[in-house]
C-alpha cells in the first residue's frame, strides 16, 4: 500500500493532533503536516474535509478521516493489522476501547480542558476541570500501580490517546507529583521508538 499520500491536518500544540503524529511516527509512515489554525478550519476547503471544522483530519489518498482516535484505529488496521497497537482478542480490544473513551471523556474534559483554559484563555469552570482531573488521575494511579501499560501487556493506541493531555496537565495548573505511577507510565511512553515531544505551550496573557 502506498503511504506517499498521507497528509495530517492539525495544530502542533494540539494533544489530539499529537497522538496521531505519534501513531504515524511509531508505524514509520511518511506523512506531510498541514497546519490548520482557526482561519483554515473556518474555510470552505477545510469544511469539505470535516464539516465540524475540528482537527485533526487525516487524508490518505481518497480516504478522509476526522477524529484522532478513529484515525489511530484506521492507521493500525490498515498498516499494522494484528499488531500490539490494537489487539484482536475480544477482552484486550474492549480494554483498549475503554481507555479511548476515557481519553475522549474524563481526560479531555479534565486536564485537557484545563490546559485550554490556562494556555489559550478559553472560558469554562476551571475548578470542575481540576476535580475531574483529580478523579481520573487517581484512578489511573491505582490502575498503573501493578501494570506497565493501560490496556494490555504491551503499548497500544490507548496509551498514545491518553498520553498528551496527561503529560501536559501541569500547563492546566494540575500537578502530577501525587501520581508516581502515572509519571512512570509517561516516561515509558516517551521511551517508545520514534517518540516526539508535544511542544510546551505559552501561557495565556
Amino acid at each position: 500500500m502506498s503511504q506517499s499520500g498521507i497528509v495530517l491536518h492539525g495544530v502542533e500544540l494540539s494533544g489530539h493532533t499529537h497522538r496521531v503524529q505519534l501513531m504515524l511516527r511509531m508505524l514509520e509512515l511518511p506523512f506531510s503536516f498541514s497546519e490548520a489554525g482557526a482561519d483554515v478550519r473556518s474555510s470552505e476547503t477545510f469544511r469539505k474535509l470535516n464539516p465540524m471544522g475540528q482537527i485533526p483530519v487525516l487524508e490518505d489518498g481518497n480516504i478522509v478521516l476526522p477524529d484522532s482516535n478513529a484515525i489511530m484505529v484506521y492507521l493500525v488496521k490498515r498498516y499494522a493489522p494484528g499488531s500490539h497497537w490494537l489487539p484482536d482478542d475480544a477482552v484486550a480490544a474492549a480494554n483498549v476501547q475503554r481507555w479511548l473513551s476515557i481519553s475522549a471523556g474524563e481526560i479531555r474534559f479534565g486536564p485537557g480542558l484545563a490546559r485550554v483554559m490556562k494556555v489559550f484563555g478559553a472560558g469554562g469552570d476551571i475548578d470542575t476541570c481540576h476535580a475531574l482531573a483529580a478523579r481520573v488521575l487517581t484512578m489511573m494511579e491505582s490502575h498503573l500501580a501493578d501494570r506497565i501499560w493501560l490496556a494490555t501487556g504491551d503499548a497500544t493506541i490507548a496509551d498514545l490517546a491518553c498520553y498528551s493531555y496527561v503529560a501536559h496537565a501541569p500547563e492546566g495548573g494540575i500537578s502530577l507529583e501525587p501520581y508516581p505511577a502515572v509519571r512512570a507510565w509517561l516516561k515509558r511512553v516517551e521511551a517508545l521508538p520514534h517518540f516526539k515531544v508535544l511542544p510546551a505551550a505559552p501561557r495565556a496573557a
